[in-house]
């Protein structure tokens, strides 16, 4: 099984940035798929980003606001999702998740292993 914390998260303005982490344990990371989705009360949760560990394959969701960039850090077990020109409408609950094999996928029933989720707020 994989364990995930997710961390970075917080208050920021329009147009502001904030970098996420998702830090991972448990065995054979590496050979897993790690995503970001997100859930703002009222609305489904949405597919953000994607990466494999192996390679470093990404897939990001055409309809996120804003400018996402994935990214991992084989050494320290740890993904990343940088945000830049953030907008009110990217405020929601964060999550990292993750499912074994190497696969990029957006589906949220495809992922096995969630996060606390971290809390991010754009101001206007």
């Amino acid at each position: 099984q994989v364990q995930l914390v997710e961390s970075g998260g917080g208050l920021v303005q329009a147009g502001g940035s904030l970098r996420l982490s998702c830090a991972a344990s448990g065995r054979s990371i590496t050979s897993t798929t790690v995503g970001w989705f997100r859930h703002t009360p009222g609305k489904e949760r949405e597919f953000v980003a994607a990466i494999t560990w192996s390679g470093g394959a990404t897939v990001y969701a055409d309809s996120i606001q804003g400018l996402s960039t994935i990214s991992r850090d084989n050494a320290k077990n740890t993904v990343y999702l940088q945000k830049i020109s953030l907008k009110p409408e990217d405020t929601a609950v964060y999550y990292c998740a993750a499912r074994y094999g190497t696969i990029l996928t957006g589906s949220i029933d495809d992922y096995n292993y969630w996060g606390q989720g971290t809390q991010v707020t754009v101001s206007s």
